[in-house]
């Protein structure tokens, strides 16, 4: 007998959800449908850096959750046969301006190395080697170099991993659906009933859980990032991604390709229209650690909604009350590095069934889905 799970929403969750549950074992009687509209997803929009570890984030939830999903990337790119156009281990580089600050992020990088292997080698660099590494870099200040540090293109991964899923069992739908009072999901074709639906639709969730008498704790939160064509160092395409001490994030790319950001603008909400003011913020960051950028080397700005919880922590599992459902949300900028174990463990929950205990990585989900007539 087929089993039929849906997943609404294609950005890093739900993508990963659906690749997972063409690959476990068990998923030859599986069908799987994607609903996703395409509008706003924060995942297309992102370019990311997967490096966890130097947070200073104090939950101990979401760190475990981030070191999780940055221990799982080489294995899922592995495993799903993608390039280095999507992912790559370049390493990354915190800058620190005060040699004080600089002893504190490398004796903490030393300390959080204990326990994460794959943060891989852990130094100190001065300026001048920083510039060495990333000669984009006109103005460099010191940081750490941690050689497990990846880039990322979310809007690659998502393509590559809803591919590779599209060849066993999942069907990509590009539209808008909602839910009914009985756990229906209402769609082009009219309502129709799932075993499982894995609700993966970022910051639309509330909207989509509203039906189910469930208020969900989420707001929408826009963020920008620009693409610059610069400098095509040949011998050095792997430059490390560089996380700067009071500037946006600088993403190289290789062949000419920067990324620089990206922004969290909580009056954005939904609003996808590019904003010329933050645009120019963004290169004037750029400008302020390489000379002779200028507006017109800009190829491209994303735009996208991410989600946020009051509390800043991602959340994830069976809907309270409506365990047919299993939601996720709230991931914030962090989406990239613990979106694939989310989606990991979700895939597993929708097709193996059961009552794992993931308080390793939140809080009560309770916290966060409760009924609306509480």
């Amino acid at each position: 007998m087929q089993k039929k799970i849906a997943i609404i929403g294609g950005g890093i969750v739900g993508a990963t959800a659906a690749y997972y549950l063409s690959k476990l074992p068990g998923t030859q009687r599986l069908e799987v449908t994607l609903f996703d509209s395409g509008v706003g997803q924060a995942t297309k929009a992102a370019a990311g850096i997967i490096s966890p570890w130097l947070s200073k984030r104090r939950n101990q939830r979401w760190y475990q959750l981030a070191k999780s999903g940055a221990d799982l990337y080489p294995e899922l790119i592995h495993d799903a046969q993608l390039g280095t156009e999507v992912y790559q281990q370049t390493g990354t580089i915190v800058t620190r301006e005060e040699a004080t600050d600089l002893e504190t992020l490398f004796a903490l990088a030393q300390e959080r190395r204990q326990t994460a292997a794959t943060m891989g080698d852990v130094s100190t660099l001065t300026s001048q080697e920083v510039q060495a590494k990333v000669p984009l870099l006109s103005k460099p200040q010191p940081g750490v170099f941690i050689t497990g540090g990846a880039r990322v293109d979310g809007d690659a991964l998502v393509h590559a991993l809803l591919d590779r899923a599209s060849e066993k069992n999942l069907t990509v739908r590009q539209e808008r659906v909602s839910l009914t009072p009985d756990g229906q999901v209402v769609t082009s074709m009219g309502p129709r009933h799932y075993d499982r639906v894995i609700l993966a639709a970022g910051a639309w969730l509330k909207d989509l859980v509203a039906p189910l008498a469930v208020t969900a704790d989420v707001r929408p939160q826009k963020g920008q990032l620009i693409e610059l064509a610069v400098k095509d160092y040949e011998l050095q395409e792997n430059m490390p991604v560089v996380m700067p001490e009071g500037e946006r994030d600088f993403i190289p790319f290789g062949h000419g390709k920067l990324i620089v950001g990206a922004t969290h603008e909580d009056d954005g909400k939904f609003n996808l229209t590019p904003d010329a003011t933050v645009t120019a913020d963004l290169l004037a960051s750029a400008q302020r650690l390489m000379t002779g950028v200028t507006a017109d080397d800009i190829t491209g700005v994303r735009v996208g909604t991410r989600a946020y919880s009051s509390d800043f922590a991602p959340f994830f599992g069976p809907v309270p009350e409506h365990e047919l459902f299993l939601a996720a949300s709230g991931l914030g900028s962090s989406g990239l590095t613990t979106g694939p174990q989310i989606g990991r463990l979700l895939a597993g929950s929708a097709l193996y069934g059961g009552t794992p205990d993931w308080s390793e990585y939140e809080l009560p989900l309770t916290t966060y889905l409760r009924s609306s007539a509480e």
